[in-house]
């Protein structure tokens, strides 16, 4: 392979699948391909593919198509969820010569393109500037949502090794990223499929691999973001970990929620009721300073009644989310919902949205109005362009912040006092800025030996 082979990556959908295509992108980076430039045709295409809606799939196909035009002697290789859900359909798109059915099979594809020291993670993030990294610790998931295609796609549970995991961090970290998010299909399922047949105490579990995490000798150098979780997997043994380093680990937790109805969560065949997924969140208030929730929330889900609905806005309001991620049911073809009777009419499903989108706005007030006068760790993500001397970032519990700072704060974690509210962000002042570590010392701290950054 010649130093001049060029790549190009795609990706749709969720933190994972871009985890996993920055896996694929720095093993062939490390053979010898490079990134195509703007406007430059690339030799090999990577598509990574999302399937949990129709719109996925055509989204997926768009990038093919666009792909094959732009760089019409390329070879388009397609993984992802819908080249698992449809391969045969995937393979008959244009330049396309291998789909990847299996995310397992990664290793194997790099070895099929001349890689010979299969990585066991990534050491950067292709996200601009070097900020906050996604790191992927579990795949698979073994519920039954009856709306969801993911466990017909990625029905195996895989946990990877610990020391896997806090290797890739300590490179990562290294590299300069500030926040690391642990993010995975199922991520509280963490170490699951690995504990049948030992007694409790040799499980291994998400808590677990959270204390190894703040247990890396790298002093204030990153801190740790939860993705998605769902409630019966906040554990007491998890919310002790969160108490216990409230400093290292973000007191922000994004707990899916889809109804709050037990009547349409019945349907939807989730684990738990509207109550005790309320309990597992005032758990966590009890034990955690002034955390702050988001969640997902299906509205119109097939049979949905108003009064369906007003539970959901009630259990809202209980819980005090700062944000709601709501969607409008969408009929998955291969999901027992997309056959469900009394579909809720769009018109419906929309009114109710904007009902939700009212609630969440005076839910994040109310939020940001208890965090006003604190002191938050915020990682620094740039400027707006047009106020210059203005810096912004996100704050350990999810809120968006502007206040007075320069370009140099870009990518540092640093403390600001919170002030006013201003809708869908803070503003606040400058506290502390925590000191930059260089990346020799926060390797040798962890033994590491420093590659050249790809």
């Amino acid at each position: 392979m010649t130093s001049s082979a060029t790549l190009t990556t795609v990706t749709l959908g969720c933190k994972v699948n871009q985890y996993e295509t920055e896996y694929v992108r720095q093993g062939l980076l490390g053979i010898g391909y490079r990134d195509a430039q703007t406007d430059e045709p690339a030799d090999l295409c990577i598509v990574n593919t999302c399937t949990v809606t129709g719109e996925g799939d055509a989204k997926s196909r768009q990038a093919i198509r666009q792909l094959a035009r732009k760089n019409p002697s390329a070879r388009i290789i397609v993984m992802g969820c819908y080249a698992t859900r449809a391969p045969a359909e995937v393979a008959q798109l244009p330049g396309v010569v291998e789909v990847v059915t299996d995310k397992r099979e990664l290793p194997d594809l790099l070895a099929r393109h001349g890689v010979r020291d299969i990585p066991t993670g990534i050491s950067t993030f292709q996200t601009g500037r070097r900020r906050r990294a996604f790191v992927k610790v579990q795949d698979g998931c073994m519920l039954d949502c009856s709306y969801c295609i993911i466990p017909r796609v990625r029905p195996n549970l895989a946990s990877r090794p610990p020391e896997h995991i806090l290797d890739e961090i300590a490179r990562l970290v290294a590299g300069g990223y500030r926040e690391i998010v642990l993010t995975g299909i199922h991520l509280g399922h963490y170490g699951v499929e690995q504990n049948a047949g030992k007694p409790k105490r040799d499980w291994l579990r998400l808590s677990h691999l959270l204390e190894q995490i703040v247990q890396l000798p790298l002093r204030d150098a990153f801190r740790v973001r939860l993705s998605s979780i769902e409630a019966t997997e906040v554990t007491r043994e998890l919310v002790e970990v969160l108490a216990s380093h409230a400093g290292r680990i973000c007191p922000h937790l994004h707990i899916s929620m889809q109804s709050g109805s037990d009547r349409v969560l019945a349907r939807m065949r989730r684990r738990w009721g509207s109550r005790r997924f309320i309990d597992r969140c005032q758990l966590l208030k009890e034990r955690l300073d002034c955390p702050a929730f988001s969640t997902d929330v299906i509205v119109g889900f097939p049979g949905e009644t108003d009064s369906d609905f007003e539970e959901t806005l009630a259990a809202c309001r209980e819980v005090g989310f700062s944000k709601i991620h709501a969607f409008p049911f969408s009929a998955r073809p291969g999901t027992d919902a997309a056959g469900y009777d009394q579909q809720v009419p769009p018109p419906v499903r929309q009114e109710r949205l904007a009902r939700l989108a009212e609630l969440e706005s005076e839910l994040r007030g109310h939020y940001f109005q208890q965090l006003v006068g604190r002191s938050l760790s915020v990682l620094v993500e740039g400027a707006p362009a047009d106020r210059p001397g203005v810096a912004q970032g996100t704050s350990c519990r999810f809120a968006r912040v502007e206040f007075p700072g320069g370009l140099e704060l870009d990518g540092r974690l640093v403390d600001v006092r919170m002030g006013t509210s201003c809708g869908d962000h803070m503003t606040g002042t400058l506290v502390h800025e925590t000191p930059m570590i260089p990346a020799t010392e926060i390797a040798a701290a962890v033994g590491l030996e420093l590659e050249p950054q790809i």
